[in-house]
């Protein structure tokens, strides 16, 4: 009997899955406002009745796909962040971080790219839930960084979405330049951190 169950759960987790990997890439080319049900269960090969059996609405499946693009990052930013604490070498790494991802998942960062000020709510919460989640993080990192000595809370968290904002942006870039731009792009966006970096050390003087 457990044995029926462990594989009727698992064509459900792979119809789940298929739902999921069908509407990442119909979203290549358009927006998830315009991405119909039938033309994801079409592309799987299963009954729009099929899909309510794991998605309450193609905005329930976008959220989905926010936390699949997003949700298995928060570990591997955080370690890169306390890795070590000198800087230049914890801004490559984070450099090298985004590069890896971007060559990795293309589709998923121009989803979040795209959707993030896209035109259904429910999909732009869920990444700006996952945003401030990273952000938090980042703050929580940066908190015990030397050179956050002194610091006040407002201003961490002012520092932490600079951060962020530059990951996602830096990730959009190197998606538009394709692989031929990635080391033109890697490089801007580590001499921008460098930059931020020395103003860090002198923030304390001016504010």
């Amino acid at each position: 009997m457990s044995h029926t169950c462990g594989t009727r759960q698992a064509r459900k987790q792979k119809t789940r899955q298929a739902l999921l990997d069908a509407a990442l890439e119909l979203l290549e080319g358009q927006s998830l406002s315009s991405l119909g049900l039938r033309e994801v269960t079409r592309a799987v090969g299963v009954t729009p009745t099929a899909f309510y059996r794991h998605f309450e609405s193609t905005a329930d499946l976008g959220v989905a796909l926010v936390e699949e693009a997003l949700g298995s990052l928060h570990t591997v930013i955080r370690d890169a962040l306390t890795a070590t604490w000198d800087s230049d070498e914890r801004i490559t790494r984070t450099i090298e971080l985004i590069v890896r991802h971007v060559r990795a998942y293309p589709a998923h960062v121009r989803f979040i790219a795209r959707e993030r000020h896209g035109g259904v709510q429910r999909v732009r919460e869920a990444i700006g839930e996952q945003l401030a989640q990273f952000a938090d993080e980042v703050r929580e990192a940066l908190r015990h960084d030397p050179d956050a000595a002194g610091w006040s809370q407002e201003d961490l968290e002012m520092l932490a979405g600079l951060y962020v904002d530059h990951m996602l942006e830096t990730a959009s870039l190197l998606l538009s330049m394709g692989d031929e731009g990635f080391e033109q792009v890697a490089d801007r966006a580590e001499r921008q951190l460098r930059l931020v970096s020395i103003g860090r050390k002198h923030w304390l003087d001016v504010s």
